[in-house]
């Protein structure tokens, strides 16, 4: 499953590890990322979706036939 969030579209940071010595690594800031299955009235059917933590808060809060709007029209498929 790629770290990749079908709302907000946050996707993985990338940076470095710094070690005691002052070396430094390759590392990756992933999102926290939730597969979360929800109810659409409009459709009646349920609809899986790949989400980050703070999209979940925000389907919580403008609704989930509000979130598929938005998915939609940045061309994600539902």
């Amino acid at each position: 499953m790629s770290a990749h969030c079908q709302l907000t579209g946050s996707k993985p940071g990338f940076g470095n590890n710094i070690s005691h010595s002052h070396r430094r690594t390759s590392r990756r800031f992933d999102p926290n990322i939730q597969r979360k299955r929800y109810w659409l009235p409009g459709e009646g059917r349920y609809v899986r979706l790949t989400l980050s933590a703070r999209a979940i808060k925000t389907v919580d809060s403008i609704g989930i036939e509000a979130a598929v709007a938005r998915i939609r029209a940045l061309g994600g498929k539902v």
